[in-house]
């Protein structure tokens, strides 16, 4: 479980180790959002320590999972400390949020590092372990990847090109490693997690948390689902995006085609493509971009 020093990860972890399962908690550990700050090995070892102190059996690590070797240590140590792995969770991640024709190259670059290349690293290893247990059982084993996306890819954010894209690449990750690992009986799915987190501490800031009761941004809200994605129940749930927020979860359906135009000649020409095109956007008013979100009936985070 990657990122799970704080917030989201936290609660996933304890809702898995709640569930029985084994937990290696990553985080790096770092205190800023942006990934600004020293390393520590303070958030893991915490997390790690409140799950064995209500009887449930955890390790921390604390390396920083966008770093290939340090990630094929992460899932070495859980293969290591517990015989397998069965269940990848990717959670780690950073904002550096800026306007497109603002953003600096290193504040691009070290979104897309943490998000989407941190996703990737841990599922190679995990992937190549599931493929050779595979094979040398000649049979499936059991493999759960949950990645986390974003409603940020879904219905745009403009203050976060760099994290928006990454999230967007999660999902195109996930579905690729669906369909390359379903043969051996791994599946791979993303969430869209909405929750109060340091992470989105600016989103929700008008969102003051209710006196009583659970608050309906909590993390506890998705650590469920987290647990069901990674449980026998969903062996026949794959390659899915699904929103999750206060007690509520949307599955995503693949992008489809709202309209199909055809040239009346060999290829379109650009008058043709003006008469077809321009009056099938004449209502929509300028700057409005399409959104999944619509389709959900969510409001943008």
């Amino acid at each position: 479980m990657t990122g799970a020093g704080r917030g989201l990860g936290r609660a996933e972890a304890l809702e898995l180790a709640r569930l029985g399962a084994a937990v290696v908690v990553n985080d790096f550990g770092q205190p800023g959002r942006d990934g600004s700050g020293e390393a520590s090995a303070g958030p893991a070892e915490e997390v790690a320590a409140e799950i064995r102190a209500a009887g449930g059996t955890a390790l921390a690590h604390t390396g920083d999972v966008a770093d290939f070797q340090q990630a094929r240590e992460l899932v070495e140590l859980a293969i290591r400390e517990f015989g397998k792995l069965d269940v990848l969770v990717n959670n780690a991640g950073i904002l550096r949020d800026r306007m497109v024709f603002s953003m600096t190259e290193d504040e691009w670059d070290a979104v897309i590092r943490v998000h989407l290349k941190g996703h990737f690293n841990t599922t190679h290893f995990a992937a190549a372990h599931w493929r050779e247990r595979s094979k040398a059982a000649g049979a499936p084993v059991y493999g759960r990847i949950v990645n986390t996306s974003s409603e940020a890819f879904l219905a745009g954010s403009a203050g976060q090109p760099n994290y928006a894209a990454a999230k967007g690449g999660i999902v195109g990750l996930t579905t690729s490693t669906a369909l390359a690992l379903a043969k051996y009986g791994v599946t791979a799915n993303a969430i869209c997690p909405r929750a109060r987190t340091r992470m989105t501490e600016d989103v929700f800031a008008g969102f003051e948390q209710p006196a009583d009761g659970l608050d309906p941004l909590a993390p506890e809200h998705v650590a469920p689902l987290v647990g069901y994605l990674a449980s026998p129940a969903a062996a026949r749930v794959n390659g899915q995006l699904l929103v999750v927020h206060g007690g509520m979860v949307a599955v995503v359906d693949r992008p489809r085609v709202q309209a199909k135009f055809d040239s009346k000649q060999d290829t379109f020409t650009y008058d043709e493509l003006d008469a077809v095109l321009t009056p099938h956007y004449a209502d929509r008013p300028p700057g409005e971009t399409f959104a999944a979100a619509e389709v959900l009936g969510l409001k943008r985070t």
